[in-house]
């Protein structure tokens, strides 16, 4: 078995950091655009999608800045993380995706995360 990578994905995105995170960080918010349902207890969250489902903890977080998951079933050390910054140059709000994934896979979960980030900008509306 290969040892998974980590890669990250950058996002500019245009809303307010606030209601960024609620999407990131919550049930209803994530169930917006992540997983068909999302249920949480104590920071143990299932995401379900046709049928099945992954259960991830938040781990750590930050208001307005961070939120970090480890799926159930993935080794210690992995993750996905959703990071809100500011640019420097713009001062747009940046999302900033943070994942794991074999490196043969890592297009084709780029792809997803721009699928489901693609929803996400669709319910913050059109940004």
């Amino acid at each position: 078995m290969s040892k998974k990578q980590l890669y990250t994905l950058e996002y500019p995105v245009r809303c307010s950091p606030t209601i960024l995170y609620e999407f990131l960080s919550t049930a209803s918010g994530m169930q917006e655009w992540f997983a068909d349902k999302v249920d949480e207890r104590d920071g143990v969250f299932t995401f379900s999608w046709n049928g099945s489902s992954e259960t991830a903890e938040q781990v750590e977080s930050e208001e307005e800045r961070f939120v970090r998951y480890h799926w159930s079933h993935a080794p210690k050390e992995e993750y996905f993380e959703f990071r809100i910054e500011k640019s420097e140059v713009t001062n747009q709000t940046i999302l900033v995706i943070k994942d794991f994934a074999e490196k043969k896979e890592i297009k084709d979960q780029s792809m997803l995360w721009d699928y489901q980030v693609k929803d996400l900008f669709h319910r913050l509306g059109g940004a």
